[in-house]
């Protein structure tokens, strides 16, 4: 096919439409840069949904890639294989965890954690103890289990019954926990910041609080940590940030920096719920995948990188900051790291999409979580004269839908 028959319209021909993708179609992508098919650069300020972590066709992960994909590709979990071995051993030795599961995606490593607090909780306290406590404005994933502990009934619309036994108290409200949580709890799942909820800080006293609440009712602490992970909150883990240790966490998109991959992490004790034959995964813990992840995590984990994200974050907000002030149009930019956002004035409410759109068309990309916070998720390595180039166009996009 010529690229002129390869176009946006191409995708209504002949895809799903459960997506409404932009109207440019990238094909090229160096560091914080991409080109579309015209030609046309663009600043990546999305990072393909905070999954870009060390940006474009970086030369250590095309590296990585390149040396694994002449070595082997795939074994099943049958067999085991060294990149997987060796990038479990290095996620055990940075974090908490004694253990790990590899799936492809944070949905299946959410997946994957839910049925083990389930099953961990049916052989150690009975059948009765399956409730799950997840918060509103939550997001865990897009399978029947994940999308129905996620706490945004839009995207359970259609798709009932939903699996029961989840309750859905309010983020950062710790006495609405308290009024679910009961003998009968299982686990409590938290993002320790919202993503799709619209880049929502828990407080420190909140995520200490259901630490607190789990180990009073013998209920498991999840930290679905798809989107904060792997340096994207200035640290390896959001977790560390805290100082609030979960039971089990769930880590994908930056984990990758682009190569589909995710994993669960969690103790020997409670890993071994999961015997056996109990769980599993065709791809996970794919070879290619787990030498691309392994240079991404012994990137990242670096302290002059993690500093660098800080410093990056601070630069990006109080650039944005500038904008929302000079123009109206933030109340506030909240986040951690580089996964930020900018929360629309009441005067701007509903409008994110026009700020996106506009940005693409002044040359830059950007994120929305829900319609009134514009999200931004770059590059954990984005050159600082990238972030004032995309602030710059940023501002005449936002002052494009003001005029």
């Amino acid at each position: 096919m010529t690229k002129q028959e390869i176009n946006r319209e191409l995708f209504d021909d002949v895809m799903v439409p459960n997506y409404a993708p932009g109207k440019i179609i990238p094909v090229k992508g160096k560091g914080s840069r991409v080109w579309d098919q015209d030609g046309r650069e663009f600043v990546d300020l999305a990072g393909g949904i905070a999954v870009t972590s060390l940006g474009h066709a970086h030369p250590g992960l095309v590296s990585a890639l390149q040396d694994q994909a002449e070595k082997l590709w795939h074994l099943s979990n049958v067999l085991t294989n060294e990149p997987a071995l060796k990038l479990a051993k290095t996620l055990c030795d940075l974090t908490f965890a004694d253990r790990v599961f590899f799936a492809n995606s944070g949905g299946e490593a959410n997946e994957a954690a839910f049925k083990l607090a389930r099953r961990y909780a049916w052989e150690h306290y009975g059948a009765e103890k399956n409730e799950i406590i997840s918060f509103r404005n939550s997001f865990h994933g897009r399978t029947l289990f994940t999308v129905s502990v996620g706490g945004q009934p839009k995207y359970l619309e259609g798709f009932e019954p939903a699996p029961g036994g989840i309750h859905h108290a309010d983020f950062n409200d710790l006495a609405s926990v308290e009024a679910l949580i009961s003998d009968k709890t299982c686990a409590i799942v938290v993002e320790p910041i919202q993503g799709e909820g619209g880049i929502m800080p828990g407080t420190q006293a909140f995520l200490e609080g259901l630490r607190a609440l789990c180990d009073k009712h013998n209920a498991l602490l999840v930290f679905d940590e798809v989107q904060t992970g792997v340096g994207r909150a200035g640290h390896l883990y959001a977790y560390q940030m805290y100082g609030v240790t979960p039971d089990i966490l769930s880590t994908a998109k930056s984990l990758g920096g682009g190569f589909p991959v995710g994993a669960m992490l969690t103790t020997s004790g409670i890993a071994a719920s999961l015997g056996v034959g109990t769980h599993g995964s065709t791809y996970g813990g794919n070879p290619l995948a787990c030498a691309v992840a392994q240079k991404v995590i012994d990137t990242v984990s670096q302290p002059e990188i993690l500093k660098g994200v800080k410093v990056r974050s601070e630069r990006l907000k109080k650039g944005l900051m500038s904008i929302g002030e000079r123009y109206g149009v933030f109340s506030e930019v909240r986040g951690a790291g580089l996964l930020l956002g900018g929360v629309l004035t009441d005067a701007w409410k509903g409008k994110a999409k026009d700020f996106l759109n506009a940005g693409i068309d002044e040359g830059v990309m950007v994120l929305i979580a829900g319609p009134n916070v514009i999200r931004l998720a770059p590059s954990l390595i984005i050159p600082e004269s990238d972030i004032d180039e995309a602030l710059t166009r940023f501002e005449r996009a936002v002052k494009k839908v003001c005029a």
